[in-house]
């Protein structure tokens, strides 16, 4: 069986909407793993609803890892970089505005780039556990 990990991210309040303008939601937390993802008011109605996707075999043990600093998968300059973006993100949103093109593409690959190095965060600690 492959190790599927799942990154549960909180969003900033429940009204808050994604820099994902196509992936907005009014929901708190969002649970995405693999091609799939899901959204709840409750960390546990997202990875609920995210769970209720996944086929049996899919389904398994929930690690939960958080880490807000900088770190081999995500790299202290990335981590600036995204929390300079996010700043930027929510003062245009309440001036009513949105960030530049090339801001906002930026924004969204380092989100990206974030989830991709949480996937690979959570293998490096279930290969530490001996799974």
């Amino acid at each position: 069986m492959a190790l599927e990990s799942a990154v549960l991210t909180e969003m900033s309040s429940p009204d808050d909407r994604s820099p994902y303008s196509e992936r907005a939601t009014r929901a708190g937390y969002r649970a995405v793993s693999g091609g799939r993802q899901s959204t709840g008011g409750t960390p546990g109605q997202a990875l609920d609803a995210l769970t209720a996707q996944l086929d049996e075999a899919e389904v398994g043990t929930l690690v939960v890892i958080q880490l807000q600093q900088a770190d081999e998968f995500f790299k202290a300059a990335q981590r600036g970089r995204l929390e300079e973006l996010m700043a930027r993100w929510r003062a245009a949103r309440e001036c009513g505005k949105a960030l530049p093109n090339d801001e906002q593409a930026e924004l969204e690959r380092l989100v990206d780039v974030e989830v991709e190095a949480a996937g690979r965060r959570a293998e490096a600690a279930a290969h530490s556990v001996g799974r």
